[in-house]
This record gives C-alpha cells, sequence and structure tokens, in this order.
C-alpha cells in the first residue's frame, strides 16, 4: 500500500499538527525525527536498540547505496529491508543533495547531472529516471524525488531557473515509478524567495505526490531565513498529506519547524555529533573532552531515559573518548538520537494539550544556559 497520513489535531496557536503515518510497516504518531542510515546502517547501532529509541522511519541514502553495494545486490537480497534487518519503514533519498555537493555548476544539464564518485573519482551521471529507478529496486517505504539543490545563496534568476529544472524531474521521475508498494514524494524548493517558494509548492502539489518535502534549507542560511523558507511553503501544502523537513536536527529547528506545519524531520546531526564526542542536553550541547568532566560522575542528561544516560557517567564516556575507544561515541549516538525522538514525543503532547508555544518558550530558556 502507499502511505497514508491521518491528520488527528491542530494546535490552536500554531500550524502544528498531530498525526499518524500508516506504512507498510507499522504506524507512527507525528511529529517525528527519523534516524539517518546513509549505507544501509545507523553508525553503530542495530535495529534493536533503534526500536528501544522509539524510531519510526529511518533513511537510506540512493547515492552512496548505487555506488556500494549497488542497487541489484540489495533487490537480490530481498530489498532494503531484509538486507538490513530492519523491519520498520525506511525512505530512501534521491541522492540529489549528495550529488550536488560534488558537481560544479556547468555539470548540471536538463538531462541530469555529472560529477566524479567521491569513492575512485569516476565520471558518474545521475538522471531523475535513473534516480527512481534504482530506489525502485531498493523497495524503500518512500522514495523521493530527483531534485537540484542550490547552494546559499544564489540569484533570483538562478534559483527560479532551478524551480524549473526541479519540477520537470519531478515529473520524469513519477512517470518511471513502477513500484506499486513504495510511495514516493515531491520537493518543494525556491530558496528564500516567497513567491517561488509558493509556486514550487503549488506545482508540485498539482502532481499529486504521496507526501511533500521542503528542501533546500540548512545549506548556509541563517535561522530566521530558513524558518522563512518553511513559512513560504507549508501553507500551500494539502492538509492530507504528510510534510517532510530535509536534514534538520538541531532540537530548536525541529520545534520550530513544527510550530510551522512540519510533520517530520531527519539530519546526521545526532550520530556525527557523537562521534565528535559532543551530546544533546536539556542545558544545550556539551563536548565531552572538556577537561571539566574528567570526575563528573553524574548522567549526560539527567532528564534523559536512554540507555547511555541510565547506565554511564560523563567520566566514563570521557574516558572512552580520549582512549579513542569506539563504545564512547557508540553510547553519545545512543544518547542524541533517543534527545531528539523524546523532543517529538513531547511537541506531540504539548500540540495535544495546546501548550506548543509555552513548550518552546520553557526548553529554549533551559537549552541556552551554559552547562
Amino acid at each position: 500500500m502507499k502511505i497514508k497520513y491521518n491528520l488527528l489535531k491542530k494546535e490552536k496557536d500554531t500550524m502544528a499538527r498531530l498525526g499518524s503515518l500508516e506504512t507498510n510497516h507499522g504506524t507512527f504518531e507525528t511529529p517525528m525525527f527519523m534516524p539517518v542510515g546513509t549505507l544501509a546502517n545507523v553508525k553503530t547501532l542495530v535495529p534493536e536498540e533503534l526500536k528501544e529509541l522509539g524510531s519510526g522511519i529511518i533513511l537510506s541514502n540512493t547515492y552512496h547505496l548505487w555506488l556500494r553495494p549497488g542497487e541489484d545486490v540489495v533487490e537480490k537480497a530481498g530489498g532494503l529491508h531484509k538486507f538490513m534487518n530492519w523491519d520498520g519503514p525506511i525512505l530512501t533519498d534521491s541522492g540529489g543533495f549528495q550529488v550536488f555537493s560534488l558537481a560544479k555548476a556547468k555539470d548540471i544539464i536538463e538531462e541530469g547531472v555529472s560529477f566524479k564518485s567521491h569513492l575512485d573519482g569516476r565520471k558518474l551521471f545521475l538522471t531523475p529516471e535513473l534516480s527512481i529507478q534504482i530506489q525502485n529496486k531498493l523497495d524503500s517505504d518512500i522514495a523521493m524525488s530527483f531534485d537540484e539543490c542550490p547552494p546559499f545563496p544564489v540569484t533570483y534568476d538562478y534559483m527560479k531557473n532551478s524551480v524549473e529544472r526541479t519540477l520537470i524531474w519531478a515529473k520524469r521521475g513519477q512517470d518511471v515509478h513502477n513500484n506499486e508498494k513504495q510511495s514516493l514524494f515531491g520537493i518543494v524548493q525556491g530558496g528564500e524567495f516567497e513567491d517561488l517558494r509558493k509556486y514550487s509548492a503549488l506545482k508540485t502539489v498539482e502532481m499529486n505526490f504521496d507526501g511533500y518535502s521542503i528542501g533546500g534549507t540548512s545549506v548556509g542560511e541563517d535561522k530566521e531565513t530558513m524558518y522563512k523558507m518553511v513559512e513560504y511553503a507549508t501553507p500551500y501544502l494539502p492538509e492530507d498529506k504528510v510534510r517532510y523537513l530535509m536534514g534538520v536536527g538541531d532540537p530548536i529547528d525541529i520545534i520550530e519547524g513544527v510550530i510551522r506545519g512540519i510533520d517530520i524531520f531527519d539530519c546526521v546531526l545526532p550520530t556525527r555529533l557523537a562521534r565528535h564526542a559532543n551530546a544533546f542536553t536539556r542545558k544545550g550541547r556539551i563536548n565531552l573532552k572538556n577537561l571539566k568532566f574528567k570526575e563528573d560522575f553524574t548522567s549526560v542528561d539527567p532528564e534523559c531515559d536512554c540507555y547511555t544516560c541510565k547506565n554511564y557517567t560523563k567520566a566514563y564516556i570521557r574516558h572512552l573518548i580520549t582512549s579513542n575507544e569506539m563504545l564512547g561515541g557508540r553510547l553519545l549516538s545512543i544518547h542524541n538520537l533517543r534527545f531528539l525522538i523524546k523532543l517529538t514525543e513531547e511537541l506531540r503532547e504539548a500540540i495535544k494539550e495546546d501548550k506548543l508555544l509555552e513548550y518552546r518558550e520553557k526548553f529554549i530558556e533551559k537549552y541556552e544556559q551554559k552547562n
């Protein structure tokens, strides 16, 4: 079946929505944070741990899986779920963000994008059709359209042409999509330009995708600009389809996105920070390499219910990290992911009680304290 979004409640003072998302691999409440498993693996964690964290949908990356092991290998394994032993829903991104980080402007043409592999330097060419065909074989629950993701800032004229290209590519991808069990999402672009965001949203919605995402954020713009990018698009997205803000994982940004009508989020930030000794806490981010934690025998965050916080201290995790023991980053990955998933659980409760703005105020007040 295709995914189905059910709107359960709208918060009275904001655009926030409480919903449920029906998938082939279970039904999950939104707002939701989705862990990223780029290479069919959320780094250092096994599926049982992801479930314990409260994970719903997880992500994998079309570009990386195309290069290795290859979509044909995954298809022979029985699809991505069997290949990685995950029985929950999976979303595959189109590979566009990775491709455009490797490509030069002159290599973006109407047909597709030329670029060099980050693994061996060989020349590759990715088209909207090929991106969708790869995702069909990966057999994820949700596939993403192949879009152009421009940097920030660009000129109005560049962005206008980019939006038109993304719309053309979305239609081309839709025309070749042939996995009946797999949902396909359209992507709204338009940079910081209000009229282009509106135009992109309206034209993308006309194509009647199974869900809609907002792309082109967290690419170098300031926070207020990012929030406006979301505000410029969400009013034109249908209420009966899920809304996905791509690549956003900062706690305050998630709260602000929910207030503006976003349902699902993803980002590599929690696991990337963990590998560099950083942890989210209710009083802001901390770096466990800091000498002040050498004899700190308290948990990473006393308000957290994760395995790490129940069993280990900052001093011990700092010892692991400074000794180059992999367990340190693994424990912090568990904590950071649970922190964001628990945040979305609390946001759902705040929406139920019509107290989202009050929740934001209290969260930010504490989060911006000094540890």
